[in-house]
């Protein structure tokens, strides 16, 4: 896509923003194993003469970059590890690393984030502070949250933080967010029935785990349709049944597992809550007992309305108005940059990786492909949007030394 012209010039050619990408995504890490991804990242950013610290709250990778005489800070936040998924793709850049794929596009976000350090560095006039922080951990680690408990903001103190993640359906290169909750929270459950076992022919000597956890399955959807405000969406899914190991046994117990997602914390305090008395309830109902477990991984993405404005701003200014959707509609996956934004104002984008594919279209159209398919891929043509929109928002956020 085209970017409007910014009156930089193009970026250094000592290794074009596509190779790096492509490099990393030749060699995925997963969460808590990015020593060599960081090492690279660290590598990096010294060579265009940043301040580099590293193994914050475990691999993270943090530089800065101070021009005039401001005290203002922002901080720049990319992702840096992979998934433990196959890669079915053909290219060249495929994954060498077995069972390890960057299926969500943090490559890409990684590169975008060094391609702004380069050019804010060597080209870019700004007045203050910027802090770019590249962040292990991401899928399923809270790897934010652990760089926070590291010291993160007290060792590179900012007064906003920005993200951003590419995203399969929005058009190659347009950006989508919007003030309040972006993404949903992300949380687990887990319910074990424990039952009486029998022969599958004399069922009225047990107590059947399995119709039990039939009815629960059933049950909890009532909380989604009968208890929360239509107007607070929220998700109940029961992911996995696991019970039995013969078809003529009655087992003696069920175990479900799922995932529960929600915007506010007010709407997944009633979930829990009413999850937890049904649960109950289905135990006395049927005789056994019901053990219930409920883990809140990561909390809903939430715009800070200021900062949205900030952002949504500096994309216009990089791509166009027409390329920015101020409203875009919240998605139901989660993301741990929430963590940063319970304790700095700042905002989460969506940045458009093209139309997504579907099932009769060739295979080696990765770029259209959803976030975690083993076909996906990030799509180069977008890095000069997204290195075009951090440009741009420094210079807004930060502004110009007199």
């Amino acid at each position: 896509m085209d970017i409007v012209n910014d009156g930089i010039k193009e970026l250094p050619k000592e290794m074009d923003l596509v190779s790096i990408r492509r490099h990393l995504h030749a060699h995925p890490e997963l969460r808590f194993e990015e020593k060599r991804t960081a090492g690279f990242v660290a590598d990096m950013l010294r060579s265009y003469g940043l301040e580099v610290a590293e193994n914050i709250g475990g691999y993270g990778v943090v530089a800065t970059l101070r021009k005039g005489k401001s005290t203002r800070a922002i901080a720049l936040r990319a992702d840096m590890d992979a998934l433990p998924m196959s890669e079915q793709n053909d290219f060249s850049h495929i994954s060498t690393c077995a069972g390890k794929m960057h299926a969500c596009g943090h490559d890409g976000h990684t590169t975008m984030l060094l391609g702004a350090a380069r050019r804010l560095s060597r080209e870019v006039e700004f007045d203050g502070t910027v802090h770019f922080v590249f962040q292990p951990a991401e899928e399923g680690g809270a790897g934010a949250r652990l760089m926070i408990e590291d010291g993160l903001f007290e060792r590179f103190p900012a007064d906003a933080i920005f993200g951003v993640h590419n995203w399969p359906g929005l058009p190659a290169g347009s950006f989508g967010l919007r003030p309040g909750p972006l993404m949903a929270s992300s949380n687990t459950f887990s319910a074990t029935l424990f039952g009486r076992g029998a022969h599958g022919a004399q069922p009225h000597r047990s107590i059947d785990p399995v119709l039990a956890a039939a009815q629960l399955t059933l049950a909890w959807q009532s909380i989604i349709t009968r208890n929360i405000n239509p107007n607070h969406r929220a998700v109940i899914s029961v992911t996995q049944l696991h019970t039995g190991t013969a078809d003529n046994v009655i087992p003696e117990q069920a175990t479900l597992s799922g995932t529960v997602r929600s915007f506010d914390a007010e709407t997944l305090d009633l979930i829990e809550h009413r999850m937890a008395a049904i649960a109950e309830a289905i135990g006395q109902m049927f005789d056994l007992r019901v053990q219930f477990h409920f883990e809140r991984l990561y909390p809903a993405v939430v715009n800070h309305p200021e900062a949205t404005q900030q952002a949504m701003q500096a994309m216009m200014a990089a791509v166009g108005a027409e390329q920015v959707d101020g409203d875009t509609e919240p998605a139901f996956a989660s993301e741990d940059f929430a963590f940063y934004l319970q304790h700095k104002p700042g905002c989460y984008a969506f940045l458009g990786n093209g139309v997504i594919a579907d099932g009769k279209q060739a295979r080696s159209q990765a770029t259209s492909r959803e976030l975690h398919s083993p076909f996906y891929d990030f799509n180069d043509d977008i890095i000069d949007a997204g290195v075009a929109y951090w440009i741009s928002l420094v210079r807004q956020y930060l502004g110009v030394a007199a």
